[in-house]
């Protein structure tokens, strides 16, 4: 297994052509058990407050659910920023983390909800990487709370041949 690439994103190389393309990921977990995220670029119609009554009076409960992939779509993930970190479930980045269910969170800035989650078992994602699949690059932490094109915001913030990626149209055939 490479080093872990718990805050990064997986940035959807331009070949993959499948449910993943042009799609951002924050990586949540990666070990060598598997790997876990959610694609921060697949808004919804569904607001929160309709769709997890339990989190209708959080930061950020007037924003719509994100689709994070296509495993488990009826389960919820809340990422959040915290002013404690050490608040997080799972700390992802910074200030960003998981917003743990069974614990106060009193410092919980703002919150995006996904449905869903993308996963990987066992040494998965180490492959497609290996097979060119995604481009990997450093989350920000303002990532998962940007409403633009994440991808070509990614790919640009990457630099070098990554910064002209970046302008490829969502369909070169149409170009």
């Amino acid at each position: 297994m490479a080093d872990s690439l718990r805050g990064h994103l997986l940035i959807a190389a331009p070949s993959l052509f499948d449910y993943f393309r042009r799609s951002v990921i924050l990586v949540i977990e990666h070990t060598a058990d598997g790997a876990m995220g959610v694609v921060l670029n697949r808004r919804s119609e569904t607001p929160v407050a309709e769709a997890v009554p339990a989190l209708a009076t959080l930061p950020g409960a007037d924003d719509t659910v994100y689709v994070g992939g296509p495993v488990a779509p009826g389960s919820v993930v809340a990422l959040g920023e915290f002013d404690d970190p050490d608040e997080a479930g799972t700390r992802v980045t910074g200030s960003l983390g998981t917003l743990d269910p069974d614990r106060p969170s009193p410092s919980l800035l703002r919150l995006r909800v996904y449905a869903g989650y993308a996963g990987w078992s066992a040494g998965q994602l180490d492959e497609e990487l290996g097979e060119g699949a995604w481009i990997v690059e450093p989350a920000d932490e303002e990532d998962p709370f940007t409403d633009g094109d994440i991808w070509s915001e990614a790919l640009r913030r990457k630099g070098g041949g990554y910064s002209l990626l970046a302008t490829m149209p969502g369909d070169p055939s149409a170009n």
